[in-house]
Protein backbone atom coordinates (compact mmCIF):
# COMPACT_ATOMS: atom_id res chain seq x y z
CA UNK A 1 0.00 0.00 0.00
CA UNK A 2 1.23 3.50 -0.47
CA UNK A 3 0.59 6.80 0.51
CA UNK A 4 3.17 10.46 0.78
CA UNK A 5 4.17 12.58 3.38
CA UNK A 6 2.95 16.68 3.10
CA UNK A 7 6.37 16.67 1.36
CA UNK A 8 5.11 14.90 -1.90
CA UNK A 9 7.47 11.92 -0.87
CA UNK A 10 6.07 8.42 -0.84
CA UNK A 11 5.62 6.08 1.65
CA UNK A 12 5.13 2.47 1.54
CA UNK A 13 3.21 0.05 3.89
CA UNK A 14 3.55 -3.41 4.46
CA UNK A 15 0.39 -5.14 5.66
CA UNK A 16 0.29 -8.49 7.43
CA UNK A 17 -2.99 -9.69 8.16
CA UNK A 18 -4.47 -13.06 9.70
CA UNK A 19 -6.64 -14.23 7.11
CA UNK A 20 -8.21 -16.87 9.92
CA UNK A 21 -8.47 -14.33 12.57
CA UNK A 22 -8.59 -11.31 10.56
CA UNK A 23 -6.04 -9.14 13.24
CA UNK A 24 -3.82 -7.35 11.66
CA UNK A 25 -0.38 -8.73 12.63
CA UNK A 26 1.65 -5.84 11.79
CA UNK A 27 1.64 -2.43 9.30
CA UNK A 28 5.29 -1.55 8.43
CA UNK A 29 5.92 1.72 7.23
CA UNK A 30 9.01 3.42 5.50
CA UNK A 31 10.28 5.26 2.48
CA UNK A 32 9.67 1.73 0.37
CA UNK A 33 9.47 -2.01 0.87
CA UNK A 34 12.38 -4.09 0.47
CA UNK A 35 12.89 -8.02 0.53
CA UNK A 36 14.94 -7.56 4.06
CA UNK A 37 11.79 -5.70 5.62
CA UNK A 38 9.41 -8.07 4.52
CA UNK A 39 12.11 -11.18 6.03
CA UNK A 40 12.60 -9.38 9.17
CA UNK A 41 8.76 -8.61 9.41
CA UNK A 42 7.89 -12.05 9.03
CA UNK A 43 10.90 -13.95 11.16
CA UNK A 44 9.42 -11.32 14.08
CA UNK A 45 5.97 -12.56 13.33
CA UNK A 46 7.26 -16.74 12.99
CA UNK A 47 9.33 -16.34 16.07
CA UNK A 48 6.15 -14.88 18.48
CA UNK A 49 3.05 -16.40 16.69
CA UNK A 50 4.69 -19.23 15.24
CA UNK A 51 5.55 -20.27 11.27
CA UNK A 52 2.01 -20.44 9.50
CA UNK A 53 1.55 -23.35 7.18
CA UNK A 54 1.19 -20.87 3.94
CA UNK A 55 1.55 -17.15 3.48
CA UNK A 56 -0.40 -15.32 -0.10
CA UNK A 57 0.88 -12.34 -1.08
CA UNK A 58 0.97 -10.50 -4.65
CA UNK A 59 4.15 -11.00 -6.69
CA UNK A 60 6.06 -7.97 -5.70
CA UNK A 61 9.67 -8.25 -6.09
CA UNK A 62 9.63 -7.99 -2.29
CA UNK A 63 7.50 -11.19 -2.08
CA UNK A 64 9.53 -13.11 -4.80
CA UNK A 65 13.11 -12.41 -4.06
CA UNK A 66 14.83 -15.26 -3.76
CA UNK A 67 16.27 -15.69 -0.05
CA UNK A 68 12.93 -15.34 1.14
CA UNK A 69 11.40 -17.95 -1.18
CA UNK A 70 14.13 -20.32 0.21
CA UNK A 71 13.64 -19.04 3.81
CA UNK A 72 10.04 -20.02 3.53
CA UNK A 73 11.00 -23.36 1.92
CA UNK A 74 13.22 -23.96 5.03
CA UNK A 75 10.44 -23.19 7.10
CA UNK A 76 7.86 -25.07 5.68
CA UNK A 77 5.99 -22.23 4.57
CA UNK A 78 3.72 -22.64 1.34
CA UNK A 79 3.71 -19.98 -0.87
CA UNK A 80 0.14 -18.66 -2.62
CA UNK A 81 1.05 -16.08 -5.03
CA UNK A 82 -2.35 -14.49 -6.02
CA UNK A 83 -2.07 -13.92 -10.10
CA UNK A 84 -1.37 -10.09 -11.22
CA UNK A 85 -4.29 -8.00 -11.57
CA UNK A 86 -6.56 -10.59 -9.46
CA UNK A 87 -7.40 -8.73 -6.53
CA UNK A 88 -10.00 -11.02 -5.23
CA UNK A 89 -7.88 -13.34 -4.93
CA UNK A 90 -6.22 -11.81 -1.98
CA UNK A 91 -9.99 -10.29 -0.35
CA UNK A 92 -8.53 -10.18 3.34
CA UNK A 93 -5.64 -7.83 2.62
CA UNK A 94 -7.67 -5.77 -0.10
CA UNK A 95 -10.67 -5.41 2.40
CA UNK A 96 -8.43 -4.38 4.96
CA UNK A 97 -6.99 -1.94 2.73
CA UNK A 98 -9.78 -0.12 1.78
CA UNK A 99 -10.60 0.31 5.72
CA UNK A 100 -7.37 1.48 6.61
CA UNK A 101 -7.59 4.03 3.40
CA UNK A 102 -11.37 5.56 4.29
CA UNK A 103 -10.91 5.15 8.17
CA UNK A 104 -7.24 6.47 8.73
CA UNK A 105 -4.86 7.56 5.52
CA UNK A 106 -8.11 9.52 3.73
CA UNK A 107 -8.17 11.61 7.10
CA UNK A 108 -4.57 12.30 7.82
CA UNK A 109 -1.56 14.52 6.52
CA UNK A 110 1.57 12.98 7.23
CA UNK A 111 4.80 15.19 8.03
CA UNK A 112 7.27 12.06 8.51
CA UNK A 113 7.07 8.84 8.89
CA UNK A 114 7.90 8.74 11.96
CA UNK A 115 4.71 10.38 11.97
CA UNK A 116 2.80 8.03 10.07
CA UNK A 117 4.27 4.96 11.84
CA UNK A 118 3.10 6.35 15.06
CA UNK A 119 -0.50 7.18 14.12
CA UNK A 120 -1.00 4.39 12.46
CA UNK A 121 -0.03 1.88 14.90
CA UNK A 122 -2.01 3.68 16.88
CA UNK A 123 -5.27 2.27 14.60
CA UNK A 124 -3.57 -0.73 13.72
CA UNK A 125 -4.47 -1.35 17.93
CA UNK A 126 -7.83 0.31 17.96
CA UNK A 127 -8.66 -1.96 14.68
CA UNK A 128 -7.37 -5.16 16.44
CA UNK A 129 -8.95 -4.65 20.04
CA UNK A 130 -11.88 -2.24 19.73
CA UNK A 131 -13.45 -2.10 15.90
CA UNK A 132 -16.17 -4.28 15.60
CA UNK A 133 -15.71 -6.92 12.42
CA UNK A 134 -18.97 -7.91 10.85
CA UNK A 135 -17.13 -10.95 9.68
CA UNK A 136 -16.56 -11.65 13.73
CA UNK A 137 -20.41 -11.35 14.66
CA UNK A 138 -19.43 -7.58 15.53
CA UNK A 139 -16.45 -8.14 17.58
CA UNK A 140 -12.87 -7.24 17.25
CA UNK A 141 -10.46 -10.00 16.20
CA UNK A 142 -7.75 -9.56 18.90
CA UNK A 143 -10.06 -10.86 22.12
CA UNK A 144 -11.28 -13.43 19.78
CA UNK A 145 -7.59 -14.00 18.99
CA UNK A 146 -5.93 -14.32 22.72
CA UNK A 147 -9.28 -16.45 23.55
CA UNK A 148 -8.14 -19.18 20.98
CA UNK A 149 -4.06 -18.81 22.04
CA UNK A 150 -5.21 -19.45 25.73
CA UNK A 151 -7.95 -22.98 25.11
CA UNK A 152 -4.36 -23.85 22.61
CA UNK A 153 -2.38 -23.63 25.41
CA UNK A 154 -4.56 -25.09 28.27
Amino acid sequence: MADRTSDGRPIRMLNIIDEYSRECLKIHIDRQVKATDVLYELSELFVERGAPDYLRSDNGCEFTAQPIREWLQRLGVKTLFIEPGSPWENGYIESFNGKLRDELLNGEIFDTVLEAKVITERWRKQYNTIRPHSSLQYRPPAPETYFLRQVANA
